[in-house]
C-alpha cells in the first residue's frame, strides 16, 4: 500500500530542523509538530486537528488544558510558586491531607518526576529494611520484573531488562533480583531463598512493555506473599493510576468508584504507592510516594527531598487534578468506554490478518501487530493514523498503545474506533 507523503510546510520543517540541530537524539517522535490542545484533541502548527490517543503516556487523563487546572495555575502562579522545603507554605499540608485520606495512607512525600518517585521508594524500602526488618548491612535487595519500565535514572536503568536502556551506562547499581512478570511462584522462590529482600517493585499493568495485564488474582497473591515474608509491596501506579484502568488505582483498595467496579475483586493495598503523570493533569511535573508512618518515619531531615517537591504551585495543581478525576467520574468513564473499545476491536480482529490481539483495562489498551518486532509495520500504521486524524505511537516494535484522555465521550470513542479500523484495513 502507498503511505501518505510528508506534507510539512516550511514552519513545520523549521521546528524539526531546530530540534535535530540543537537537541539530543533521545526520542524518535511521530513527525508532527503540535501547537494546541483541548480535551481529547490536539492541533498541529498547520491547524490540522487530531484525536490524542497517547495522552502524554497517560499524564493527560483529565484532558488537555482542563479549564479548572488552567485557572489554578493562573491564580497560584500570580501568588506564590516556590519556597523550597526550607519553609512551609499554605498549600502543601492541604494537598497532603486530601491525598492521604483519598488513598488511605498516613503520609505523602512529594517529588517531581515519576522516576524520582521510584528512587524515593527504593530509598525508603532499603532503609526500612535495615532499621525495621534488620536485614544485613548494605545487602538489601529489591525484586523487580522482567520488561519493567520505572524510569531512566542511573539506578532505575540498572534493573531494566531493555538493552537499549542500560548498555554502555554502567557500572550498574547492584541490589536487584529479576523475575518473570506475572509468575507468582518465581516471586515466592526468591522470597524463600534470600532473607535480605526488602521489597517487590511492580507495575499493576506493564504499560511501556505493551500493556501486559497479569492474571486477575496476581496482585492479590503478591500482597499475600509480601505480608507472609515481611517484604514491602511497592506499586508503581505512575501510568496505571488515577482513573486510567477504570478505577482510581489499579492496585490500592480504597477505590472511589461505585461498588460494581470490574477490578474490585483483585484490589489490594500496597505498602508503598508511587503516583505521577496524571497527578499533574499534564501541566507540571508532580509525583508522590505514599505509605504509612511505620515506613515513612525512617526518612529524617536532610536524608531525602527536592527543591521543587511540594511547592505551592504543584500542591495546588495536584489536589485539583485529583478532584477532577473524582468529580467528573473519569474512572467510571474509562471503565465503560474501555469495554466498548475492546469489544469493537475484537470484532474486527476476528477476521484480521494484521492484528493478533488487543489487551488492556479501562482506557489503557494495546494491539499487537502481526509482524516481527524489528519490522516497520506498526510505525507505518501510526503514520497512517496520523494522516487520518489520530495520534498514537508504537512500543516494543510491533505493539501500538491506545490511551486517550479519560474525558473522551462515547461518540468520540466510536469515531476513533472507526478511524483505527479503517486505517488497519489499508494494511490487510
Amino acid at each position: 500500500m502507498k503511505l501518505p507523503q510528508k506534507t510539512f510546510n516550511d514552519l513545520s520543517k523549521n521546528y524539526l530542523k531546530l530540534e535535530k540541530k540543537h537537541g539530543a537524539n533521545d526520542y524518535h517522535p511521530i513527525p508532527v509538530v503540535l501547537q494546541k490542545g483541548e480535551g481529547v484533541f490536539l492541533w498541529d502548527v498547520n491547524g490540522k486537528k487530531y484525536y490524542d490517543f497517547l495522552s502524554a503516556y497517560s499524564a493527560v487523563n483529565q484532558g488537555h488544558c482542563h479549564p479548572d487546572l488552567v485557572n489554578i495555575i493562573k491564580n497560584q502562579s500570580e501568588t506564590l510558586t516556590l519556597t523550597s522545603r526550607a519553609f512551609h507554605n499554605d498549600k502543601l499540608g492541604d494537598y497532603m491531607e486530601f491525598a492521604t485520606k483519598l488513598f488511605g495512607f498516613d503520609k505523602l512525600l512529594p517529588m517531581n518526576t515519576g522516576a524520582e518517585g521510584v528512587e524515593t521508594s527504593i530509598k525508603l524500602s532499603r532503609k526500612w529494611g535495615y532499621l525495621k526488618k534488620k536485614v544485613d548491612e548494605n545487602l538489601a535487595k529489591i525484586v523487580v520484573c522482567n520488561n519493567n519500565f520505572h524510569g531512566r535514572t542511573t539506578t532505575v536503568i540498572s534493573f531494566s531488562t531493555d538493552p537499549g536502556s542500560k548498555d554502555f551506562f554502567g557500572p550498574h547499581t547492584p541490589g536487584f533480583i529479576h523475575i518473570p512478570y506475572g509468575e507468582i511462584s518465581a516471586l515466592e522462590n526468591e522470597f524463600k531463598k534470600d532473607k535480605n529482600i526488602v521489597a517487590f517493585l511492580v507495575e499493576p499493568i506493564q504499560g511501556e512493555a505493551g500493556v501486559n495485564v497479569p492474571e486477575p488474582e496476581y496482585l492479590k497473591k503478591v500482597r499475600s506473599l509480601c505480608s507472609e515474608y515481611n517484604v514491602l509491596m511497592i506499586a508503581d501506579e505512575i501510568q496505571t493510576g488515577l482513573g486510567r484502568t477504570g478505577s482510581l488505582l489499579a492496585s490500592c483498595g480504597n477505590c472511589t468508584c461505585e461498588s460494581s467496579c470490574e477490578q474490585q475483586p483483585t484490589y489490594v493495598r500496597p505498602d508503598i504507592l508511587i503516583l505521577g503523570k496524571a497527578l499533574s493533569g499534564g501541566t507540571y511535573p508532580i509525583s508522590a510516594v505514599l505509605c504509612d508512618s511505620e515506613i515513612m518515619e525512617v526518612i529524617q531531615p536532610g536524608q531525602h527531598g527536592s527543591t521543587f517537591g511540594g511547592n505551592p504551585l504543584a500542591s495546588s495543581i495536584a489536589k485539583k487534578a485529583l478532584e477532577i478525576i473524582i468529580d467528573e467520574k473519569l474512572s467510571q468513564n474509562a471503565r465503560v468506554l474501555g469495554k466498548i473499545f475492546r469489544s469493537e476491536m475484537n470484532k474486527y480482529i476476528k477476521t484480521s490478518k494484521i492484528v493478533k490481539l488487543i489487551r488492556g483495562k479501562g482506557l489503557l489498551n494495546a494491539i499487537v501487530i502481526n509482524d516481527t518486532k524489528d519490522s516497520k509495520t506498526a510505525w507505518n500504521i501510526c503514520l497512517k493514523l496520523k494522516h487520518n486524524g489520530l495520534l498514537a505511537k508504537p512500543t516494543h516494535g510491533n505493539i501500538i498503545r491506545f490511551a486517550p484522555p479519560l474525558v473522551i465521550t462515547e461518540e468520540q470513542i466510536y469515531d476513533c474506533i472507526s478511524i483505527i479500523i479503517s486505517t488497519l484495513k489499508e494494511f490487510e
